[in-house]
């Protein structure tokens, strides 16, 4: 296998460990008495500065998918904060989860990445795996809060296809942008809010969301994203709602119902089947080229 199919299959993984690190987020903000906006703030801000710090020299070129990146980003979170402040968890969650659909179409169009079957077939059963995952929670919320979250799964999409154009370039300037102009608006709304509770507690949770939940998060995805098709690394992303119950059964004691343990491992294996199919088939390219290669003549030298 050559460098470029070696690097997809290491990108895949960088993206299931991002998924992981934005698992984290449900139990440090459990942690946190502060109104969304704020703790929004907080996070980007601490990822900003975390970020700077690791990346040193960022490249601001501004280009469209750098700016693009960015905005959607920042639409997302915002967007995202909104839906799961007027309806409910499930809601915010399944419905933004239309964003695959929206990645395929998109990615289709913007940068001519054609979902694979199994990348089509992996989304169906991941659709179904959360469904099955979040039984019972569709209902209850409003309809402003749902239009919300649906949103947020549309700007979700072109967050990724717009870090997905940057593959050669450097996509990680646009999640620092994100997380500043993010930290800014957020911060703004805060300020007509209730002021936030300062406690060891508190600090240390916003700590964690910054530099753990966004900024690792933040750093992986964006040389992930390089690497694998924007198709398969949002498929990878719908790990995040499977570590989730992980996180509250070891540390809160709650444990998962059979049907959120049925739908986690539909997904699980949704995801992980697709990835391993598309490693396969870019094994067997990759051994196709190499044949080429080698069936071609050697040029002959100069006299």
């Amino acid at each position: 296998m050559n460098s470029k199919h070696a690097g997809a299959g290491l990108g895949a993984l960088a993206l299931a460990a991002t998924a992981f690190f934005w698992s984290l987020a449900g139990i440090f903000i459990k942690l946190v008495d502060w109104n969304p906006f704020a703790i929004a703030a907080g996070r980007s801000l601490i990822a900003a500065v975390f970020m700077w710090i690791i990346i040193r020299k960022p490249k601001f070129t501004f280009s469209w998918p750098q700016i693009g990146a960015a905005l959607a980003s920042t639409a997302t979170m915002l967007l995202f904060v909104y839906a799961n402040k007027n309806t409910t968890s499930a809601n915010a969650i399944l419905l933004q989860y239309g964003s695959p659909i929206y990645t395929g179409i998109l990615g289709a169009i913007i940068i001519k990445e054609r979902p694979r079957a199994e990348h089509i077939l992996g989304f169906l059963a991941v659709a179904v795996g959360m469904v099955l995952f979040f039984m019972g929670g569709i209902g209850g919320g409003s309809t402003k809060g749902d239009i919300a979250a649906i949103a947020s799964g549309i700007t979700f999409a072109f967050y990724y296809v717009f870090m997905r154009m940057q593959k050669d370039g450097s996509p990680v300037e646009s999640s620092l942008l994100a997380h500043l102009l993010t930290a800014a608006i957020a911060l703004v709304v805060a300020l007509f809010l209730p002021a936030p509770v300062f406690s060891a507690q508190a600090v240390g949770a916003v700590l964690g969301l910054g530099v753990l939940q966004i900024g690792v998060a933040s750093l992986l995805f964006a040389w992930g994203i390089k690497r694998v098709p924007a198709m398969e690394g949002i498929l990878i992303a719908g790990l995040e709602p499977v570590f989730n119950p992980l996180w509250v059964f070891l540390l809160l004691g709650e444990k998962p119902g059979v049907n959120a343990l049925i739908g986690g491992g539909i997904i699980l294996a949704a995801v992980f089947g697709s990835s391993i199919i598309s490693a396969r088939r870019d094994a067997r390219s990759a051994a196709a080229e190499a044949r080429v290669a080698a069936a071609e003549p050697a040029s002959s030298p100069v006299a």
